[in-house]
């Protein structure tokens, strides 16, 4: 138990150090090679903070636990909204210009919708995991065609995301390649730790995998979220804050669910698809319908986001 214990801690330290680098050394090189801030917000930042998502669920795939695989996608999307939203709103109350999410919003809606139908499929195989990618490359291509013909606030909000990831303006282009490279390979190292660990923990503590990966998993690889989040709230930049969640999410189910799917088939538990995939749902809908209200999260608010996500952990032990 206690081996596994920290082979996944050192896991989830290599998962958020190596994020966080290759974030920051991509946005970076992007900056010396002249791609523009509001392209490295839309791909970058959102495909760079889901990198431990994708090589997670890849490596679980790959080592046949498909309940960490796709609870890790399912478990981090409600862990980014209940949880993450809720400590950022406890840090700092929310304010968000709704207009800067009118897109997103549609796109985080369908995505969740599109996961919720593959989810019912049983088992998701590469017709569906190459569906979801063109869905995800149709969504980046519309949001920066749409975005460069005419300034609009979410453009904006996706090159703040881009430039609250800075770097050092006399950074060489071989150390940001050095943050990449050390950032994909602690990324994959971390990961594998990580699913080493999680597997032998879920069964030394009489668990399913798909509640390991739902909850310690799934929190663990969003801890590149978190950080950002964090960030945002303390720059007070809340549009940021809410814009890495929402982008997270999207990335989470048409690219990593995507890509997961294409190099392996992962069949669905059969708990994830009868529960924990309609809380993702529903989840959704609840961020969604705050969105459209003239967005605000207060501390109060906050606080009850953390304690639905602590209630849902607990049920998730106990079932």
């Amino acid at each position: 138990m206690t081996h596994s214990i920290l082979l996944v801690a050192g896991g989830l330290v290599l998962l958020a150090l190596g994020g966080e680098l290759l974030v920051r050394g991509a946005v970076g090189m992007a900056a010396r090679l002249g791609i523009s801030p509001l392209l490295a917000g839309l791909t970058i930042v959102g495909f760079g903070t889901s990198t431990p998502e994708l090589a997670t669920s890849v490596q679980a795939a790959l080592a046949g636990s498909p309940g960490i695989a796709i609870g890790n996608v399912v478990g981090s999307n409600i862990a980014n909204i209940l949880f993450i939203l809720g400590v950022s709103a406890l840090i700092l109350p929310l304010n968000v210009n709704p207009a800067a999410f009118q897109r997103d919003a549609i796109a985080l809606g369908g995505s969740a919708l599109l996961c919720t139908g593959a989810v019912m499929l049983g088992v998701i195989g590469p017709v569906v995991g190459l569906a979801l990618i063109a869905c995800l490359a149709g969504y980046v291509w519309y949001a920066y065609k749409s975005e460069s013909a005419a300034p609009c606030p979410e453009g904006a909000r996706h090159e703040a995301e881009a430039e609250d990831r800075p770097v050092p303006p006399n950074t060489g282009p071989v150390i940001l390649g050095g943050m990449i490279v050390a950032g994909l390979a602690a990324a994959i190292f971390g990961a594998g730790l990580l699913v080493d660990g999680a597997t032998v923990l879920a069964s030394a503590a009489g668990v399913s995998e798909s509640v390991i990966g739902l909850t310690v998993v799934a929190v663990g690889t969003s801890l590149p979220e978190l950080i950002a989040c964090v960030i945002a709230v303390l720059r007070k930049h809340e549009d940021v804050a809410l814009g890495n969640i929402v982008g997270s999410n999207i990335y989470n189910v048409l690219g990593i669910l995507g890509m997961t799917a294409v190099i392996k088939p992962i069949a669905v538990p059969a708990e994830i698809a009868s529960f924990d995939i309609w809380v993702m749902l529903g989840v959704t809908l609840l961020l969604l319908a705050q969105l459209r209200s003239g967005w605000r999260l207060t501390r109060i608010e906050g606080g009850v986001l953390v304690a639905l996500y602590v209630g849902y952990t607990l049920f998730l032990a106990t079932r």
